[in-house]
């Protein structure tokens, strides 16, 4: 009877779950259909555009990004290091790394005492609206603060994509910290523990894999965000993006933004790493066929064995 109940409670809320989807559904349509203004033939013969834009001016990829440049001057042993693609795209890697680690750190710091199960709301609650002024204005309005403040270049760069990261990160840390499992939590406040000790020897432990995909995640969120903000000034591949999409000249870019593509593609494959060495189990695995009969089988016994 127990197993009849526990079935049905499923269903119910599949039911439910696949309701609330179809109605969101149906308004998001509603919403589409009216910033569309009801005219749908918009799109009649668009791709048709895409792909003639495409063939004339992004392809084939120019290449050229990777030829040495004479300006500025450049002492590298390898003529690689002195092109517009790798100085560039290396710059942007620069700023995201910096502004992840440096965001990092004040995430880490801030999170905890936004987390309901961790401070007061006295504490929580200023600190929270903090994170979400931090985070409501886009990176990209930081930058252009930043280069106001500082001048252009990298540097700027770097301070707005970590104050973003401040309050991006800090959202997702104080969010995962809420949702464990309140277990550790009691036994370390009944040991007499302080706030800081519970933080710091059960909170970022028990969450470490969480903590660790989220700084990896803000880390490829940063690269990609890194070329957006260098097109008001703020370093990077986006200066040249900018840069190159204002003369025309599209085939660059495209092949700026494949080497962009495989630089993201990297760091998802280096995550997928580090997270094994985190992971108790190693990195998440599709269960196999004979994995999934010999469960059946063994499920099988211990009912006849119930019986």
């Amino acid at each position: 009877m127990g197993k009849i109940q526990s079935n049905r409670r499923r269903r119910s809320m599949m039911y439910r779950l696949y309701g609330a989807i179809t109605v969101l559904i149906f308004f998001a349509v509603i919403v589409v259909n009216d910033l569309a203004g009801g005219d749908w033939g918009r799109l009649a013969g668009g791709f048709d555009n895409l792909v003639v834009f495409f063939n004339q001016s992004m392809w084939p990829p120019n290449w050229i990004i990777f030829d040495p440049v004479t300006y500025p001057v450049c002492n590298s042993r390898f003529e690689f290091m002195c092109s517009i693609g790798y100085s560039s795209m290396y710059e942007t890697l620069q700023i995201a790394f910096a502004s992840t680690i440096f965001g990092f750190m004040g995430a880490i710091l801030l999170s905890p005492l936004a987390a309901r199960n961790l401070r007061s709301n006295w504490i929580g609650v200023p600190v929270r609206i903090l994170l979400s002024a931090i985070r409501s204005l886009p990176a990209l309005i930081w930058a252009i603060i930043f280069v106001i403040v500082v001048g252009f270049g990298p540097f700027s760069g770097v301070l707005a994509m970590t104050l973003y990261t401040i309050g991006y990160l800090g959202k997702l840390q104080y969010e995962t910290f809420e949702g464990m499992n309140s277990g550790p939590l009691e036994a370390g406040r009944a040991m007499g523990l302080s706030n800081f000790s519970i933080t710091n020897n059960i909170v970022i432990p028990e969450n470490s894999n969480h903590i660790l995909s989220q700084l990896i995640f803000m880390f490829e969120y940063n690269v990609r965000h890194s070329t957006v903000i260098g097109i008001v000034g703020a370093g990077g591949v986006g200066f040249f993006i900018n840069n190159y999409m204002k003369l025309m000249y599209y085939d660059r870019v495209f092949a700026l933004l494949i080497m962009i593509f495989v630089v993201v593609i990297i760091i998802d494959f280096v995550s997928y790493i580090a997270r094994s060495f985190v992971n108790e189990q190693g990195d998440v695995r599709r269960p196999s066929w004979l994995s999934v009969l010999m469960r059946m089988r063994e499920k099988k016994a211990s009912s006849k064995q119930a019986d």
